[in-house]
């Protein structure tokens, strides 16, 4: 097997994750809103997305390629650079839970498809419309927390130390404008 084929991109630009988050969410919230046999092909195409992701990032996957290629060129913003390993453990747990609802689809338990699908919306939509990464969150607190070793991401670890070492006492601020207007005496 070429190593090559599955390597995933770092540094990732913010705005195509942000921009395959918006994908996934109208994917997602078309799922939830179909019926049984459209149901079970969106869901399919859902979780075969993020599986592509998970194994090269935007190369294979069609939301990955419709972002870096047409959506971001057309935002016209210089790329803002993020650490790739954060975002490739965030595909896969859309993969965990993309494949979980397709597992309760597959059951006959709509319900709790439904509930996963949700749960899968807000955090997509938390990327997306705000630029909250969930799964980079918890990658975070993983590598923080030792189950994520630091070699996996050298970059992730040296924000983390360099934050470390700011004492609350080195952090001053020069000055504070709230936007009161204060009336000028004479006036």
């Amino acid at each position: 097997m070429n190593r090559s084929l599955f390597v995933f991109p770092n540094p990732v630009n913010e705005y195509a994750a942000r921009c395959t988050a918006g994908l996934v969410v109208a994917l997602t919230a078309a799922t939830i809103l179909s019926g049984d046999g459209v149901r079970l092909a969106l869901l399919v195409a859902l979780t075969l997305g993020f599986a592509l992701r998970v194994a090269g990032g935007p190369r294979y996957s069609p939301f990955g390629r419709l972002s870096v290629h047409v959506l971001v060129p057309l935002l016209r913003r210089a790329p803002r650079l993020t650490a790739g390993p954060p975002k490739r453990f965030a595909q896969a747990i859309g993969l965990v839970v993309s494949g979980t609802a397709l597992a309760f689809t597959f059951a006959g338990w709509t319900t709790a498809a439904t509930v996963t699908l949700v749960a899968l919306v807000v955090a997509a939509t938390l990327e997306s419309a705000f630029g909250f990464c969930l799964g980079c969150r918890i990658f975070s607190v993983l590598m923080r927390w030792g189950v994520i070793p630091e070699d996996i991401c050298e970059e992730c670890a040296s924000v983390g130390r360099r934050y470390a070492k700011v004492t609350p006492a080195a952090l001053t601020i020069e000055r504070a404008d709230v936007g009161l207007v204060t009336p000028r005496s004479g006036s």
